[in-house]
This record gives structure tokens, sequence and C-alpha cells, in this order.
């Protein structure tokens, strides 16, 4: 079928349609859609980029508009933009050529007219859109060249006090030079006499100038005004023109959910074969400067439109539509959305604060440290083994801050609830991105855990759960975390941090597995975490970003949810922090979409069609979700006041170094040097902090000889002089508490049981992890710890 014949344009009228644009010898033409309003012509690859993606743009106004052949024409604005362009006929061709004219003389005449009223103000009522008008603007030019004015009387009064007190001096220095005291004395009176005299002429010229300025200043008065006036008629034409490109969308959106079967370019209209010139490039990149900034930001994965409003009817309606809409059979009731938004009555009944916890903490000290002494000779180091200060610590150890990923319990109480597998999933991801918010402006490093070191957060009366940390492992260092829930769900993780120092950044990697599994539906969540970049460590204020790819899986249903944290690029048009994510069944189709950001909120949608869409940026074939509304699934909570002063931790993060009655004896509250660092007295946390990685050092040391004793005298002897000559015999500085690395693998290991975990392997995730084995809870009630070792 060939195309329909467009409407002949009027004035007024927004005019669009194909046209082939030349880009390079390489490429040749290529088929562009391009729209004309209000005076500008934009052209894009397609027409779904209409709602975010312009490729360029020209103003007629100012613009030639010169025919070629019968089919070809060029539009130039004088050297700085020029469109080769052609149409598929001459009908064509003349078509654009009247509606570019038209456009063109009506962007004249409106600049005419601006230019003309620029001495004298447009007797036009102020809007909110020109901020007050003419008269406003007038008043605020008269206001200022009045300042302006009186600062130069000013000059002017102070240069004749200077003239006044200057005319005196030299004349003291004259009557000075005639007393004939002696040739040195003379030469250094006329010496001060000549700068006298430059000071005065120097004076006498700042004055000159400012007159100059204010006389130029009242001259172009009328101009500022005329170019104030300009700047915001420009901007009430860019606002029009923003309101045309929306109803455009909204129009291209109407047709998209108008066909029943979507092809594959649904947006471009059949070209055919006229002018015989094939519709291709579409998906390739053309070589404008305009378009550098194509190659520098990783393409969306996917489109969502909004679906079809025949959707938002009842569940009967619904459960007539076939499974090419993408539906499944135990989701047509949309009722369970609302769980985003409802509020837990049952939790604000029943969980009630016990106790007062704190507010605050001591403000951060303001102690100056030249970073680049310490990690000059650092650069593709581990991070453990770099020798830091607490200077460069926040006073929390890495195992509360890994309790932290329980900032947002609430998601897991309400994914508890949820009947759905599905959206079930959706609060897990939701969950998942919710422990990125805590970093967003926490740019100090906690303290590395001694081995043994314990942690608990009890929060079984306020909040319904409780959790136990542990650094189970020192080379390399791990730690096993484990909270339980009596809403019915257990969260479960072993992280160890891999971490390298490029000079200008920092790459933390975290590794290992993070499991969540419920007790009604027995569905079994795992993911991993993302890579957490810190940058600026030299030069400039320090920023964190979080960039990296997330697979959510159900190991029980074979559900899905990708992630994927877009890293911060400069040339990126896209929100900083983007989190998009799909879950998708076992089968691969769609069922929701989830985007926000990691430090403020998430939302989900509900997936009604999917369908192929247009080839993105790589040649890649981008995904078309048709979606109901979206709603907000998590939202980050506000900072505490004055969290800058108190290293932005949050609510929960200043409670969780608060002394508390009956831990165990290895619990982090207890760390001597976190203490003393928290209350701001560095110097004495920097030497406890010595002591303590020296106290583990040690300790070591002695399970290392216990370990050679065990074994056979033949091999004894061998492994003793492999202790003598590893490096554990030196005293070498090292960082947190890290110990010094032995050769051998057996001695890398440390021979460290763990007290309150054990290490097993899952049979659904196929994963090795340690497991909370039990007894910590029972001990800290019976108030034993007989079996904890002095590590501090």
């Amino acid at each position: 079928m060939s195309e329909p014949k467009p409407p002949t344009p009027t004035p007024g009228d927004t005019y669009k349609g194909w046209l082939f644009k030349w880009t390079n010898y390489i490429k040749g033409y290529q088929r562009r859609w391009f729209v004309l309003s209000n005076g500008l012509l934009s052209y894009y690859r397609t027409q779904a980029e209409m709602g975010h993606t312009c490729r360029g743009t020209i103003n007629l106004a100012t613009a030639n508009i010169a025919v070629e052949d019968s089919c070809n024409f060029v539009i130039s604005n004088g050297g700085a933009q020029t469109y080769h362009l052609k149409a598929n006929s001459e009908v064509e061709r003349q078509r654009w050529i009247t509606a570019l004219e038209l456009a063109k003389a009506k962007a004249v005449r409106m600049q005419a007219e601006s230019d003309d009223s620029g001495d004298d103000c447009p007797a036009v009522p102020p809007t909110s859109g020109q901020g007050g008008g003419c008269r406003n603007s007038n008043s605020e030019v008269q206001s200022t060249l009045r300042t302006l004015n009186s600062k130069v009387e000013d000059l002017t009064t102070c240069n004749d006090l200077i003239v006044k007190h200057g005319s005196a001096l030299q004349r003291s220095l004259s009557e000075l030079e005639g007393i004939r005291v002696g040739g040195d004395m003379g030469d250094k009176i006329r010496q001060v006499t000549e700068r006298a005299t430059l000071f005065r002429i120097t004076s006498n010229a700042m004055i000159n100038a400012c007159r100059d300025f204010l006389s130029l200043a009242q001259s172009h008065s009328k101009r500022w005004q005329k170019a104030l006036q300009v700047e915001r008629d420009q901007r009430i034409r860019l606002e029009e023109t923003l309101e045309q490109l929306a109803k455009q969308h909204n129009h291209l959106e109407r047709a998209f959910r108008g066909a029943t079967v979507l092809p594959s370019s649904f947006s471009n209209p059949a070209l055919g074969n006229k002018g015989g010139v094939p519709g291709k490039g579409d998906a390739s990149d053309e070589d404008d400067d305009n378009e550098f900034f194509d190659a520098m930001e990783d393409p969306a994965e996917f489109i969502t439109v909004p679906a079809d409003p025949k959707y938002h009817r009842s569940g009967s309606n619904v459960s007539g539509i076939s499974n090419e809409t993408g539906m499944d059979d135990q989701s047509v009731n949309f009722d369970e959305l609302s769980l985003a938004s409802n509020p837990e009555s049952p939790q604000s009944l029943e969980l009630e604060p016990v106790r007062q916890r704190r507010t605050r903490i001591p403000d951060k000290p303001n102690y100056y440290l030249n970073l680049w002494s310490i990690m000059k000779n650092c650069i593709g180091k581990e991070l453990s083994k770099i020798p830091m200060p607490v200077n460069f610590n926040e006073p929390l150890s890495m195992l509360q801050r890994l309790s932290e990923d329980l900032e947002y319990y609430e998601l897991l109480d309400k994914a508890a609830k949820c009947q759905s597998s599905l959206e079930q999933m959706c609060y897990v991801a939701a969950f998942t991105v919710s422990s990125y918010s805590t970093t967003v402006h926490r740019t100090g490093k906690p303290f590395n855990p001694l081995l043994g070191e314990t942690f608990e957060l009890d929060r079984l009366k306020e909040c319904g759960y409780r959790s136990l940390c542990e650094q189970v492992s020192h080379h390399p260092p791990a730690a096993a975390h484990h909270a339980m829930s009596e809403k019915g769900w257990t969260l479960r993780q072993e992280i160890t941090l891999a971490s390298k120092f490029r000079g200008k950044y920092l790459s933390i990697m975290p590794l290992g597995s993070i499991q969540c599994l419920f007790d009604k539906s027995n569905n079994h969540y795992s993911w991993k975490k993302v890579t957490t970049t810190v940058h600026n460590i030299i030069v400039g204020k320090l920023w964190i970003d979080q960039s990296g790819e997330i697979d959510v899986v159900n190991h029980k249903t074979g559900d899905r949810c990708h992630l994927k944290f877009a890293p911060y690029s400069y040339f990126s048009r896209d929100v900083p922090r983007k989190v998009t994510g799909v879950v998708t069944d076992k089968d691969g189709k769609a069922h929701y979409v989830l985007s926000g950001t990691w430090d403020e909120k998430m939302e989900f949608s509900r997936v009604m069609q999917s369908s192929k869409g247009e080839n993105g940026t790589e040649g890649k074939q981008r995904t078309v979700y048709q979606t109901l509304k979206a709603k907000e699934i998590w939202k980050k909570n506000p900072l505490p006041e004055g969290a800058e002063n108190m290293y932005f931790f949050s609510s929960l993060a200043l409670t969780l170094n608060e002394p508390e009655e009956g831990v165990a004896p290895t619990d982090s509250r207890k760390r001597p040097d976190q203490r003393l660092m928290e209350d701001g007295r560095w110097d004495e946390a920097n030497a406890e902090k010595q002591r303590l990685e020296e106290k583990q050092r040690t300790t070591r040391r002695e399970r290392e000889r216990e370990a050679v004793k065990a074994v056979s005298p033949s091999e004894e002897a061998v492994t003793e002089d492999s202790i003598n000559d590893s490096p554990l015999k030196t005293d070498a500085v090292e960082t947190g508490t890290e110990a010094n690395e032995v050769s051998d693998e057996s001695a890398h290991q440390d021979n460290y049981q763990a007290l309150w975990f054990e290490k097993l392997d899952d049979p659904a995730s196929g994963e090795t992890l340690h497991v909370y084995k039990g007894g910590y809870w029972e001990a800290k009630e019976q108030g034993s710890w007989d079996m904890c070792a002095d590590i501090f």
C-alpha cells in the first residue's frame, strides 16, 4: 500500500512526514522523520523518538531554502547547520517547500515585530510565562543603573580625596627635598614622589573608566531590555513547541494502541519503492557533529508506553483477552497493585516501640589529612592492604553496614503477604535496590571487622525482626548475615569485598550471594550485589556511583527479575542513578516493569502487551511494553536533621553503634577504636586501632603454631620452615584488621571455625555459604558468653 497523501499545509499548521537526509559519503541518504512546527524544523530517526530524542533542529527565521532538482532541496542557516534533503517525488517536495516558506514567513514576521518593539516595551499584559512583563524588566534595569550611578559617585568622591591628599603629600615631599639632606635621601624622596604621581594617574584612569562604563550602560539599557524580551518570547515559543510535541507523541501512542498486530517497524509507514531508495538506515548512526553523544551512553533495552484504556476495565472484561496480550490467568485482578499504597494496619497495631533510640551522635571533627601521601604508593592494591587511619572511616563496622540492608524491611513484610509470586518478585527487587539508598553520601570507609567479631540488631519488639552478623573469614575477609522476621521471611547473605584503587577512583566489587526465603510460599530468591565506585579519590569532591546488573531469581517458580543499574555518564540524557528492571516468568514472558533511581524511589507497572519495536542505536531490536499506570513501591526515608555533620547517617544508622546491654563481648558496639572515633577522639582511636591489629596478628600466629603441632613430624618440619619464612614473622604495617598473608593455601585459610555460622551447600541455588546454625539468641537470654573469644 502506498502512503496516504498528507494534507496541503496551511499557515500555523504542524507539518510532518518522512524525508531522506544526507549524512555522509559512506551512508548516503538516510530516512528520517521531520516535524515542522512554530518556525522550527526538527528531525528524528523514528516516530517513536519524538517523545524523548530530537536529532537536530533548525530555525527557519534565519534559514535559506534552495531547490536543487525535482526531488532535492537544501535548508541552511548560514553555515552552522545545513540539511540536504530529498523527497519521494516532486509533488512531495513541493508540499514541503510550501510548508517551509509559510513557516519561514511567519517566523520572520514574529522576529520583526519583536525587533520593532525593542525600544518601546510591548503593550502586552504580563503573564506567568513572561515573568512579570516588560514593566518589571524596565524597573529592574533602571534600578540597576541607579545603583551603578551611586557607586560611580562614591568612586568620584574617593578620587577627589586621593587627589587632595596626594597633592599635599607631593608638597611635603618637595619641601623635604629642598632641605638637601643627602644624595641617597633625595633619590628616595624623588622615587616616592614618582610613585605618588603614578598612583594619582591610575586613580584618575579608574574613575574615567567607571564613567565610561556608566555611560555605556545607560546607552545600551534599551538594547538590554529588547534582548531580554526576545529571550522571553523565544521561551514562550519553545513551550508551545514542546506542547505540540507532546500532542504528537500522544497521537502516536493512540495509533500504536490501535494496531492489533504490530509489525517490527510499527512507527515507519511503508515507503514502498518510491524513488528507488531503500528504507534502511533507521538503526544506523549518523556522523553529524551534534550526535557525538550516541556512542557515550548505553541505550535502553526496552520502551514502555501507556496501555490501551480497555485494559483498565473490570476483571471480567479483561479475562477475555487472549494470551497474546501478555497476561496470565492468575493476575486478571489488579487490586493487588494497591498493596504498594495500603497501610499495614496489623503491623501498626502490633509493633510498638519499646525504647527510645538515639537520634544524634557527636558531630564529625574537621581533621585535615593529606590523602595523596597515603594513597600514592597503593595504586593497584587491594583496599584491605592499604594502611588507612580512622580519618577516612565512619564510626561503624562493615557488619553494621551490612545490617543497614534492613532499613526498608517493610518491603519484605509486604512481599510475605503477596499471593502472586510475580508480584512478590517486585517487592524483593525493590528491596535489593533500597539497600543502596543509604550509600549515596556515605564516602567514609567502615571499619574492617576483626575475625570473630559479631553484631546483633534486635528489633523483634519494634519491627518484628532481628539479625546477626559474624566475620567468618579473615583471608579473604568475609561476613555472614542472618535475619529472621515474625512476618514470615528469612534473609541470609555472605559478602566478600574485592576492591581496587585506580588512582582517580576506587572500585568495590562485592562477591557472594544474598538469599531470601518466605515461609508461607516456600519461595527461595537469590541475587548478588553490583559494583560500587568512589570517584575523585585524589582531587575534587568524593561521590559514589552504583553500576552493573542484578538477576533476582526465584528458584522455586523460575521467575526472574533483571535489574540494570546505569552508570553515570556526563553525556547521558537519562536521570542519574537510574535503575530499570523487568519481571518475567519461567517462560520469559514479561509481567511487570520497574523503574526509578537507587537513591530516591522505585515504581512498578503491570505489563499488558509487549511487542518488538524499532531497532536501537546499536542495531538491537528493543521491546515495547504497554503498561498500566505506574505505582510507587518504595521511597527513600528522609535523612535526619544535621545528617551532613553526622557522616550522612540514616535514622537507623544512628542507632547501630548505640551502647546496649546484654550483647555479646564480640559485638561491634564494644570496639574501643570505633567508640573513640565516634566520640571525636581520633588520635586515641588511631592508637587503639594499631593495638587491635597487632593483637590480631599475634592471635593468628598462635593459631598457625597450633596447626603446625597437629601435623605429622615429617610434615611439621616443612611447615615450620614455611612459617618461619612467611611474612607472618614480620611486623609490617597493615590496614584495618588485616594480618599478613602466608604463602601456602592452608595458612591462607586461617583454619578458623565460625562460632555462630557453618558452611553448607544450598541445594536450591547450588552455592556454598555460611548459614546460621543457632544458639546465639539462647546464649543471650542466658547471659552465657563463655564460648566467645577475647578479640578486643
